[in-house]
């Protein structure tokens, strides 16, 4: 069983209880499609510009997550009731992404739940 770290926006923490993101967990689908199976041990909220985002990689790195995954909703948008690329809630997803696969030697894998049209969760 993959043991799964997920760091989400915290501009989305008001306003979104990640039901999606737990359900795909539980599911493995979507952003976690490639695990026979997968179980959360571990959530953190990104500040922006990404503060303590090395330091919350290792910590869940430390409790056995096999991989840590960024919320969707830090790189695509909702528009027309589907995901989209681009215009998400981070600046810089790359650069978080990067961030964090420098911290830890586990995957970091952008994506979770509502995953847009044709993307393959890319993994850093």
């Amino acid at each position: 069983m993959a043991k799964i770290g997920l760091i989400r926006c915290e501009r989305n923490a008001t306003r979104c209880p990640l039901t999606g993101c737990l359900t795909c967990i539980q599911e493995t689908r979507q952003g976690f499609l490639g695990y026979d199976r997968a179980e959360l041990i571990g959530i953190f909220t990104c500040a922006c510009p990404g503060e303590h985002l090395s330091g919350y990689a290792k910590i869940l790195e430390k409790k056995g997550a096999d991989a840590i995954h960024l919320s969707t909703c830090t790189f695509a948008h909702k528009a027309e009731g589907r995901w989209v690329m681009g215009n998400g809630l981070c600046a810089q997803p790359e650069e978080v992404m990067k961030k964090l696969a420098a911290a830890v030697s586990i995957p970091c894998i952008m994506g979770s739940a509502h995953l847009p049209d044709g993307y393959c969760p890319e993994v850093f």
